[in-house]
């Protein structure tokens, strides 16, 4: 059963690449506060105070068929007074089809602070990126080498030999935000130029566009700790793909946890339960996605997902500005 699942996944990739006109999607976080950089170019510099912080992020996708999916990333980010505004990079990759194909990129981010008053700020983000697609020929499969009664066992006609093994090129994205105290809402938009990354035929990479709103509210406070409730939610557009994540966080002094819904426009996808663990100098997050749709009679057991963030001290006193009160995960 294993060794059919990839062929299937194999032979999706096979399609993808010879269409004349093919498309794809981002990888997706479902700790996706706990990837600022990745969700919005804005974020960039809108840590606590300002200061220095790095992020780790790790997400397995259905590793009941063999951990065919993995995506990984990892950013840094701090507030510049000298620019008024805050600098990251980020760089990530995506493996699929059991390492067959694999997307990587770096990107650079600057995010302009702007306080509209005492109580409403504004940031403009902007990202710059290098990507770069390899792609396995050799261990894919093709319609000529199936046999109705024993399956792959001919050779291939294709000139794999000779198609390309790799694609590069740069891409741009931007993003804002505007939030108070109490309540953030954001906007990005990635890939703006729609770059071409097919290997032998044209395929855009389609412009993803993502909204998200939220609050973060005070419930109650018990010996110095104060127990806070956070509704969010999120939307993203790829191509036709449409995505709603929605749900809420609570933290109560160093512990938080979450409870999300995932679905398209046309299916439900999953529930996120999450939980993790915040201390001044790091926190650690994990997830685990309860897949609800047709996929969960496939054993694919669902998805992991963990995060890690370091907090690191400003060398320099960084001005005072409105810090964004978004959740940690």
């Amino acid at each position: 059963m294993l060794k059919k699942i990839i062929k299937i996944c194999l032979v999706t990739f096979t399609i993808m690449f010879f269409s004349k006109n093919s498309y794809s999607q981002d990888p997706a976080f479902s700790q996706f506060y706990a990837n600022p950089l990745y969700l919005n170019p804005a974020f960039a510099g809108a840590s606590k105070d300002g200061c220095p912080r790095a992020n780790l992020n790790y997400r397995d996708q259905w590793p009941g068929i063999g951990r065919t999916y993995v995506t990984t990333s990892a950013s840094w980010d701090q507030h510049v007074n000298s620019v008024n505004g805050g600098l990251g990079i980020i760089v990530s990759q995506d493996r699929s089809g059991a390492g067959n194909l694999n997307t990587s990129h770096a990107s650079v981010l600057y995010s302009y602070h702007l306080p509209v008053n005492r109580k409403i700020s504004i940031k403009a983000g902007f990202e710059a990126s290098y990507r770069m697609i390899t792609l396995d020929w050799t261990n894919l499969t093709f319609g000529d080498m199936i046999d109705p009664q024993y399956g792959f066992i001919y050779p291939t006609n294709e000139d794999i030999v000779n198609y390309p093994t790799t694609k590069s090129f740069p891409d741009f994205s931007t993003g804002l935000l505007a939030y108070t105290e109490n309540f953030f809402a954001g906007f990005a938009a990635h890939h703006l130029t729609q770059p071409n990354q097919g290997f032998i035929s044209e395929s855009e990479l389609p412009t993803k566009i993502t909204a998200h709103i939220g609050g973060n509210f005070p419930l109650s406070k018990y010996k110095n700790t104060v127990t806070t409730i956070s509704p969010n939610f999120l939307y993203q557009k790829q191509q036709d793909f449409q995505q709603f994540n929605y749900g809420v966080y609570v933290n109560r002094g160093p512990i938080a946890g979450g409870l999300w819904a995932r679905n398209s426009a046309k299916n439900f996808d999953s529930f996120i339960l999450m939980i993790g663990l915040i201390q001044n100098s790091f926190k650690f997050g994990y997830s685990y996605d309860i897949t609800v749709s047709n996929l969960k009679n496939s054993n694919t057991l669902g998805a992991h997902e963990l995060s890690f963030t370091l907090f690191m001290p400003c060398r320099s006193r960084t001005k005072s500005f409105n810090t964004i009160s978004c959740p940690q995960f």
